[in-house]
């Protein structure tokens, strides 16, 4: 096979059956039987069942995310697929990317996910936080937004509103305060944002408000055994192959309130030399995204056998 990167994708993909396409699929059954042990409930079942509501709180969002990407990893594995030269994750999917390439194993992931999401959860009260993804609109003039939309609330205000992740070059997702937010929806608009559309989160992720969380998951990371990745891993706060767990970990810990580097992360992947990157898990987001940022990069996705199938013949 061809190189290529695997993506892994973050919330936002989940989706009640996310899974059933692969039906029986020994890796599958196996890494939902594996997770299901590690956090003591039957994952399963949540991503078969839902429903809907129960999937989409942060707490059980984010585990079953990390496991649907590796399951489509290891299913890909048993298949005949090759190991990818180089590994990302978006966000959350940057756990599955370590799962991926040895850093992490699943049991130990699992849980430290779920308490990530449960400290981001406790960082920030439901309805204080918001969320809004600003399409049509050069990244640095939404940095430049932000601050304005901020500076309106006066001197030494608690208001707080930043760029979050930068996924593509025209589209910018902010997070903060809620009413922060709302004013720099209303000040990009002005500035020539085509589109600020709020976005259906419980908690300002990726801002300076995961603070709090951030240093509870520091401290939960200091008790987890990192190792040296197999495959270099490329992570979004630095956009940097670390190879040392210490510096892995510092660099999750400064993702929970830091904005992520996709742009540069997908540009930081094909300087690489790869042949494609595809996404391994539900949904087509992030091949989307690669699509955006250079249309000359062949992109796709691995979430079903047929996807699988297709990527395998796209890498001959």
């Amino acid at each position: 096979m061809k190189p290529f990167a695997f993506v892994f994708p973050g919330q936002g993909s989940q989706a009640v059956g996310m899974l059933d396409a692969w039906d029986d699929h020994p890796a599958v059954v196996q890494t939902l039987e594996e997770a299901s042990e590690a956090l003591g409930e039957d994952v399963a079942r949540l991503i078969h069942e839902g429903p809907k509501e129960a999937l989409g709180l942060t707490t059980n969002t984010q585990p079953a995310m990390l496991v649907a990407g590796v399951a489509a990893y290891r299913a890909w594995l048993s298949e005949g697929g090759a190991e990818p030269a180089v590994v990302a994750g978006h966000s959350l999917g940057e756990y599955a990317a370590l799962v991926a390439a040895g850093t992490l194993s699943l049991a130990d992931a699992a849980p430290l996910v779920r308490f990530r999401a449960q400290a981001m959860q406790e960082a920030v009260p439901v309805g204080t936080g918001s969320m809004a993804a600003i399409l049509g609109l050069d990244a640095q003039k939404v940095i430049e937004g932000c601050a304005e939309a901020v500076r309106s609330f006066g001197t030494g205000t608690a208001e707080v509103v930043e760029a979050a992740n930068f996924n593509d070059p025209a589209q910018t997702v902010i997070a903060g305060s809620k009413a922060a937010v709302d004013k720099a929806c209303e000040v990009l608009k002005a500035m020539g944002a085509k589109r600020a559309l709020p976005l259906p989160v419980s908690a300002p992720f990726h801002s300076s408000l995961m603070k709090p969380a951030a240093d509870k998951l520091r401290e939960r990371m200091a008790q987890v055994d990192f190792r040296p990745p197999r495959i270099p891993v490329i992570n979004n706060i630095e956009v940097k192959a670390e190879t040392d767990p210490d510096r892995i970990r510092a660099a999750l810990y400064e993702q929970a309130f830091g904005p992520v580097r996709w742009v540069e992360c997908v540009r930081a992947i094909q300087s690489r030399g790869v042949a494609a990157i595809l996404e391994c898990g539900p949904g087509k987001v992030l091949a989307g995204l690669v699509k955006r940022i250079d249309a000359t990069i062949p992109a796709g996705a691995v979430y079903d056998p047929a996807s699988l199938n297709e990527a395998k013949a796209l890498l001959q």
